[in-house]
């Protein structure tokens, strides 16, 4: 492989300084149901969410998305899939990963612990410790696609005054 020079000033434009990432408390449909609340930052490109105002401090999103996810304690996404693997790392206290068409599957990832869950199944995560805590959130793919939500969320959603129009974006 060659490989290429690349400046300073053009690294400097690839770096996310997490003191001036802008999180989104409505990143997602299911953001504002109660024990769903949490703040999503997109690092490295869009990945799947649905505020189409949050911009990544990266937008070279080359096979890959970065997200971080801070959640109080109970705090975490409900059930949905993806069309790519989605991999977790717990970055500081311990995150409930749960999985299964109703969640009956679970694991508790401890910090630095990772799982890597497979495309299409439903799955959501939850802080499950006692302190305001960070998780990482890679998805794979330039393009991640549109999140898959459990019908049961988008109803409950729709009571909270959030919805999904046809490109999949808040409304």
């Amino acid at each position: 492989m060659k490989t290429i020079q690349v400046s300073k000033d053009a690294m400097l434009k690839r770096v996310a300084r997490f003191k001036d990432l802008q999180p989104s408390a409505k990143a997602f449909v299911d953001s504002q149901i109660p024990g769903h609340e949490r703040k999503i930052f997109n690092v490295i490109g869009r990945g799947v969410t649905e505020d189409a105002t949050l911009n990544p401090a990266i937008t070279d999103a080359r096979d890959f998305n970065l997200t971080l996810v801070h959640a109080a304690p109970g705090k975490g996404a409900a059930l949905h899939a993806h069309p790519t693997v989605e991999v977790f790392m717990a970055l500081s206290g311990r995150w409930a990963i749960y999985w299964g068409d109703a969640g009956e599957q679970e694991i508790v990832l401890e910090p630095w612990d990772t799982v890597s869950v497979p495309p299409g199944v439903m799955r959501g995560f939850r802080n499950a410790g006692a302190a305001d805590g960070y998780l990482m959130a890679i998805l794979g793919g330039t393009d991640a696609g549109h999140v898959t939500w459990s019908p049961d969320v988008l109803d409950r959603a729709k009571a909270t005054g959030l919805s999904l129009d046809a490109e999949g974006n808040l409304t």
